[in-house]
């Protein structure tokens, strides 16, 4: 087998052991639907300024999680260390869990986006640009799941890891309140937090604006978090779990 086709195995096996769970769909979808239909119901002229921020969120969380839950629940029922002992590269493994979480968060997100449209009569500006920019949030925050679950046991000790910076990144990366509206002191720090560019990448796809003046910036900037997400990732697995 070839290193994609190893990676996609492991893919395939989450996929099929942790997905599909009703109560992980319904927890992917619900929350921010909700949030979303009652942006709208309150005010249906301002639910598309909302609607990048809390598209991206549901992709933070569910990419998020699903990374750390599998991983956790694997260590604890000793098929991960049986992984860990496969004739598998280091990056086989990271690529394949990598994948699968973030094909949740893709799933669970485009499934609200098509609700958003069906509903609510949401139209994209820029398709492809928008396409892009849940690849690399999922991506993104799927290696960010990843790191956090490797260096913790249990399931509840790697979300409250994560909620350090989750819940952070959600007050200043532009989710709920732009970018260009956070006192001058705090837009600094939602200039270091992946999630803004993000954000950013998704109302382009959504409004054709959005708080940089080009796409081109977020694109590269994510692309750079992916880089360093993926070293970051490769290097905490020989840390923590090789050593």
């Amino acid at each position: 087998m070839t290193f994609w086709h190893q990676a996609l195995a492991i893919s395939r096996k989450d996929i099929r052991s942790y997905y599909g769970k009703p109560p992980l769909i319904t927890w992917g979808l619900m929350f921010p639907g909700v949030l979303l239909l009652s942006v709208y119901l309150k005010d249906p002229g301002t639910y598309l300024q909302v609607s990048p921020g809390v598209l991206a969120m549901t992709l933070l969380f569910a990419s998020t999680s699903m990374s750390a839950i599998v991983i956790t629940f694997e260590k604890r029922a000793g098929t991960f260390q049986r992984l860990l002992l496969a004739p598998l590269h280091l990056q086989t493994i990271i690529l394949g869990k990598t994948l699968s979480a973030a094909a949740y968060g893709l799933a669970t997100t485009l499934v609200l986006t098509l609700g958003l449209a069906v509903l609510l009569g949401l139209r994209l500006t820029l398709p492809g640009l928008f396409a892009l920019g849940l690849i690399l949030g999922a991506v993104l925050f799927a290696l960010l799941g990843l790191m956090a679950a490797v260096v913790v046991r249990e399931v509840f000790e790697a979300m409250t890891l994560m909620n350090f910076f989750r819940f952070p990144f959600l007050f200043i990366s532009g989710v709920f309140m732009p970018v260009a509206h956070l006192p001058a002191w705090l837009q600094p720090l939602a200039w270091v937090s992946p999630l803004t560019y993000i954000v950013d990448l998704l109302a382009y796809g959504i409004n054709g604006r959005a708080y940089f003046a080009s796409p081109w910036l977020p694109l590269a900037v994510s692309a750079a978090f992916l880089l360093l997400f993926a070293w970051l990732a490769a290097a905490t697995f020989r840390r923590r779990v090789y050593a």
